[in-house]
């Protein structure tokens, strides 16, 4: 259906007129099109502020201002010409009809109240609530409601025509926002799984700790009891993010929050368990010598594809000597290319910085060694990796 550009479909997308199937097949057109992912953005930006625009009540002064012109009508009757005689009881008729319908317009504006945007749920297992109503096959999660599942329970939310998620036993989950340019849910306790084949960054998920921002992809996140969380990626790419820190997770790897912290540093799963533990302690241990000392030990254990890790280290590096470790490893891996120096990279030059890492993406989706992603997906990660750059580029502190 989409082999052609389809901005003429735009409008019933956003509207969600389309089919699963075929909202789909225009999510994966736009990820590879740019001229009409930019149409899509455009018709977003519309939609944004029309929803923005105050609703309008008729005013007083209308009648009054109406009688003058009906009573110059009325007047304009009594002239002896049979056709302006008709003409004239044309337009009266047409200015009352205008009055007529001008008025029901606005007490329909002023009295409507539209119906809340809500997500149909479907139940998988047990007994999960929708508020204080129980799931018997099938309901709706308006926006505002909690959907709960117990220990013996799970359900399955239709995310608007963009994708699915599936609540696990035991969790906690609110639909926030339904709307052309964003869906998002909040997530309090529990594990999701999600499959999403929208556009990036139109589907969010809160956490207590951490946003998780969809880049077209399928994850699953878990809550703890703590209120930290665990990101683990499977296809695509996602984004999680706080207030000063965000981390972009590639398929084949995770990434765990805590609160008051935010995101840690997005790590392979397949790397080594001491890589891992000592990733930890750099991202949330307090002390300062405990971390210095946690980092000594990620650098002796990275291989050419944890510089996914590295990069995000380096980044966040604050102290000089930190940062140049950071930077030796990472041209241990990858030589820099032409024009990109130390003093530049230390300092985050921008211009290089975004030189640098479209030498290091090849490594995170599979085509620089270790664990393949499909096909499928590292072609569409590579339609949008300019714009992941530009995201890197952005994280680098000022």
């Amino acid at each position: 259906m989409f082999l052609r550009h389809v901005t003429k479909d735009i409008s019933a997308y956003c509207h969600g007129e389309l089919s699963s199937e075929e909202s789909k097949q225009f999510a994966e057109h736009l990820i590879a099109c740019a001229k009409c992912r930019t149409k899509f953005e455009e018709v977003k930006l519309g939609i944004k502020l029309a929803e923005q625009l105050p609703r309008l009540s008729a005013p007083d002064h209308l009648w009054s201002e109406l009688e003058p012109l009906l009573a110059t009508q009325s007047t304009s009757v009594a002239r002896p010409s049979v056709p302006w005689m008709w003409q004239s009881k044309v337009a009266a008729a047409a200015v009352l009809l205008l009055v007529a319908s001008a008025g029901v317009f606005w007490i329909y504006r002023s009295s409507r109240v539209p119906p809340k945007p809500s997500w149909f749920v479907k139940r998988l297992d047990g007994a999960p609530r929708i508020g204080s109503e129980q799931i018997s096959n099938n309901g709706r999660l308006a926006v505002g409601e909690w959907l709960e599942t117990d220990g013996s329970s799970r359900a399955q939310i239709d995310v608007a025509t963009i994708g699915n998620v599936d609540i696990e036993e035991n969790s906690r989950v609110r639909l926030l926002q339904s709307r052309a340019d964003e869906h998002r849910l909040e997530l309090v306790r529990g594990k999701m799984s999600a499959r999403i084949w929208a556009p990036p960054r139109l589907f969010f998920v809160d956490t207590p700790s951490a946003v998780a921002a969809d880049y077209g992809c399928a994850y699953t996140l878990e809550v703890k009891d703590d209120g930290g969380s665990l990101l683990h990626v499977t296809s695509g790419w996602v984004a999680m993010e706080s207030k000063d820190l965000e981390s972009l997770v590639p398929a084949g790897a995770s990434c765990e929050t805590r609160p008051g912290v935010g995101p840690g540093t997005a790590y392979f799963d397949d790397a080594l368990p001491s890589f891992r533990e000592a990733l930890k302690k750099v991202d949330f241990e307090r002390d300062a010598a405990v971390r210095s000392a946690a980092l000594t030990t990620v650098l002796d254990h990275a291989r050419p594809r944890d510089t996914l890790t590295l990069w995000h280290l380096f980044r966040r590096s604050e102290g000089t000597t930190d940062r140049e470790r950071l930077y030796d490893k990472l041209t241990g891996f990858v030589t820099p290319p032409p024009g990109v120096t130390r003093e530049g990279m230390l300092r985050f030059d921008e211009k290089m910085m975004s030189q640098w890492v479209e030498l290091l993406e090849p490594m995170w989706t599979g085509n620089g060694g270790g664990k393949m992603v499909p096909k499928k997906v590292a072609d569409a990660y590579f339609k949008v990796r300019n714009g992941l750059s530009r995201r890197l580029k952005e994280m680098a502190p000022k």
